[in-house]
């Protein structure tokens, strides 16, 4: 059973999971639904944390700014080239850790750009 980075129970079929048997000092794998356990080959168990303090990013804003279903913000002034009115949308990501971020496209050069007077 070793080689394979999700193991499964060979009675029930359900997940196995790594616990550490203290008494003997070994990595087992052990099933949480019957009694099923074996000691591990490989005495290694990775935990890749994916959480990373990341800005957000507008994504993908080709064509945004002819989009007529989004609201649009014609006191939004652009970074770039000055002009007045914006496409508005918000962050996609599903973070609870973050505050939404609104993001504006505007309407004469299509540049993507958080609202400046929001501190990030």
């Amino acid at each position: 059973m070793s080689g394979e980075s999700i193991q499964f129970c060979t009675e029930c079929n359900n997940l196995l999971y790594p616990r550490a048997d203290e008494e003997r000092k070994v990595l087992m794998y052990a099933c949480r639904n019957c009694d099923f356990e074996y000691q591990a080959t490989d005495p290694c168990v990775y935990k890749n944390d994916l959480f990373t303090v990341t800005k957000e990013q507008a994504g993908v804003t080709e064509d945004v700014n002819k989009d007529i279903t989004l609201p649009r913000d014609s006191e939004a002034s652009c970074p770039r080239c000055h002009h007045d009115g914006g496409v508005t949308f918000q962050d996609q990501g599903k973070r609870k850790e973050t505050r939404m971020t609104l993001f504006y496209v505007c309407l004469q050069c299509g540049h993507a750009y958080v609202d400046p007077g929001v501190p990030q």
